[in-house]
């Protein structure tokens, strides 16, 4: 390996455990090694059985560390789940020396974060939206300019201290250090979204295994975060129970044959079901399994229009809408959203990595991308090396040793 920077993303699903390494270069971000396992721990994006979870990660975590050649240390991890809130905020402080100063701005993120919250959630992210210096607002970079009085507008992210430390948990049994914890569709608009998109209003909807996650940029800034707890699941135990035919069945006739519009099946064409019992496969026409699909898709797509009229952004979005996740592979899940939301509505693939790029342009793997890149620019930011750096699996020595001088390295640097 190079001397490059080695970034890791743990993408914690309901339906799957997505393990992403990426090299950061000084030419962009290289996708080097991809581990994806099912997942039988976790539900609507929280861990619900520590030990199922583990399990996961180690089996994606080795995946790709062998596909990439480098053991992994420290991730990046996702964090999703209803338990996630956002909220705007506004924060004040006096310019000390009349010149704003990076502490300056550190100071006044630091007031509008410090809000009353219950014992039981934490911040996980405060996002900048603007600064207003004086009386002059729509400032992005307030850093150099003169003025006494220094405000800042903020979305705050917060989460349950629980969902949080069991990730941490799971993190912890598996040897892996978390850099950051990262709200998931803040990743994957990390992945899908180009700037131009941020900058003129866009509505990302992430539709996950458990739950559908939105996240809305105005202005080039986060705006709004939702969680609606329906997701691809919900579509799958549908299927199943209408079909009578067992889950894992319907996830793969959901995948090789499902479609969100009916308009769009030949009316013509048929699907083998497998039944359940021993009994045998039947032959239905695939009209009745898009039957099945498109009213749980309008659901999902009517509480996302739903929750954007509420939030007042809805004639701010002229770039439209974003859809990504796996569940946005089905054929027709772009035109029924468009239908519904009113908006012009893409599908969403990771953009603006090299490497293994063929194997990663899908939006299931939207959030595992966006985690590597949210390090990469995280990196960028602070001009300095990440806290645990993967190295070679040929360099690590045998008992344990190496491990042993690497914590050590860490407790002294």
């Amino acid at each position: 390996m190079s001397d490059n920077e080695i970034i890791a993303g743990l993408d914690l699903g309901t339906t799957k455990v997505c393990a992403i390494v990426a090299e950061l270069t000084d030419d962009g971000l290289d996708i080097i090694g991809i581990g994806s396992v099912p997942s039988k721990g976790l539900r609507k994006g929280v861990v619900v059985n520590i030990e199922s979870t583990v399990q996961a990660i180690l089996a994606a975590i080795e995946q790709a560390e062998t596909m990439a050649g480098v053991e992994i240390a420290s991730v990046y991890a996702g964090i999703a789940g209803s338990h996630v809130r956002g909220i705007n905020q506004d924060g004040v402080a006096a310019i000390s020396t009349r010149e704003v100063t990076a502490e300056d701005v550190k100071r006044v993120l630091e007031q509008a974060k410090a809000i009353p919250l219950p014992g039981d959630r934490h911040v996980i992210h405060v996002l900048p939206q603007e600064f207003i210096v004086d009386d002059q607002d729509g400032i992005r970079e307030p850093v150099g300019m003169s003025g006494v009085r220094l405000e800042a507008r903020v979305h705050l992210v917060t989460a349950a201290n629980s969902a949080a430390q069991n990730i941490a948990k799971v993190c912890e049994r598996c040897d892996l250090h978390i850099a950051e914890t990262v709200l998931e569709p803040l990743a994957s608009a990390h992945a899908v979204l180009s700037d131009d998109e941020k900058e003129i209003g866009v509505a990302l909807i992430d539709i996950g295994g458990g739950t559908t996650d939105l996240i809305i940029y105005v202005d080039g800034a986060v705006v709004h975060t939702s969680v609606i707890p329906i997701g691809g699941i919900s579509l799958t135990s549908d299927i199943a129970t209408g079909l009578r035919t067992p889950m894992a069945e319907a996830e793969r006739i959901k995948i090789k044959y499902g479609c969100a519009a009916t308009s769009m099946v030949d009316a013509e064409e048929t699907i083998e079901v497998p039944s359940v019992g021993g009994r045998a496969p039947r032959v239905l026409p695939r009209a009745v399994l898009s039957e099945i699909i498109e009213p749980r898709v309008e659901e999902i797509f009517s509480a996302v229009a739903h929750v954007i009229a509420e939030t007042g952004y809805a004639d701010m979005l002229a770039s439209g809408a974003v859809i990504t996740g796996g569940t946005t592979q089905l054929d027709g899940m772009p035109e029924l959203a468009e239908q519904i939301l009113g908006l012009p509505v893409r599908r969403g693939a990771p953009i603006g990595v090299g490497g293994l790029m063929d194997v990663v342009k899908s939006p299931a793997y939207a959030t595992g991308v966006g985690l590597v890149k949210y390090g990469a620019e995280r990196l960028r930011a602070a001009g300095a090396r990440p806290e645990e750096k993967a190295v070679p699996l040929a360099a690590h020595a045998p008992n344990g040793w190496g491990s042993k001088l690497g914590q050590w390295f860490r407790e002294v640097f």
